[in-house]
């Protein structure tokens, strides 16, 4: 299979890596590749893992701020690149730009299940409640945050879980900082209302700050 299965002692020897060849005959050779692979053909796999895992190790180890789980996430990634490549499509979007979307998507579903959602930080200090009223909170505020446009989404994870700031934010996603700060507000506000129709409302207002 790829380097996961080909390095089973569990380091897959990543180097963080930016830059990519898009020369005109790698750009054949990628496309050649994608068609195979969405063929079952297991080599173009091979040389998608090859050409692209140290630029998604990179990008996950950004996010994470952790070498281990970029490497394991970075692993995740590739196998379920296996089964989604069939949903790409060469419309004027580059495969790097789609693949790094993929390893954006799993980096966030790891952390977001890794550590609760602060809602104190979501919503504002709120009242103590017991351990049962906490579960069904964080299963419901999941829920919201899961009903949320998928750059909404984003933001308030990067923002409230991962901790990111709004110019950091702004980065990683390739947006301006105001767009930014207008995504948190809507993504809040929609949050706030999705959690009103669970019947999970705040106890208190947010600050309206990103």
């Amino acid at each position: 299979m790829l380097r996961s299965v080909d390095a089973m002692d569990g380091h897959a020897g990543f180097r963080a890596r930016r830059t990519l060849d898009d020369s005109p005959e790698a750009v054949r050779e990628v496309r050649l590749a994608i068609a195979r692979a969405k063929e079952g053909d297991r080599d173009a796999l091979r040389l998608l893992y090859v050409r692209y895992a140290d630029n998604v190790y990179g990008y996950l180890r950004s996010i994470v701020k952790d070498d281990r789980e970029a490497e394991d996430l970075t692993q995740q990634v590739f196998m379920k690149l296996i089964t989604v490549i069939v949903k790409y499509r060469d419309q004027g979007v580059p495969f790097s730009g789609w693949l790094l979307r993929l390893a954006r998507n799993v980096a966030l579903d790891h952390l977001r299940r890794r550590r609760p959602t602060p809602t104190e930080d979501v919503f504002g200090a709120r009242d103590h409640y017991d351990e049962h009223d906490a579960r069904d909170r964080a299963r419901d505020l999941r829920a919201a945050l899961d009903s949320l446009p998928d750059e909404q989404r984003d933001v308030m994870i990067m923002r409230h879980v991962v901790g990111l700031s709004p110019p950091e934010i702004a980065r990683r996603m390739g947006r301006s900082e105001s767009s930014i700060h207008g995504l948190h507000h809507r993504g809040r506000r929609a949050l706030r209302q999705e959690l009103v129709r669970l019947g999970s409302a705040p106890a208190t207002s947010a600050s309206a700050a990103c």
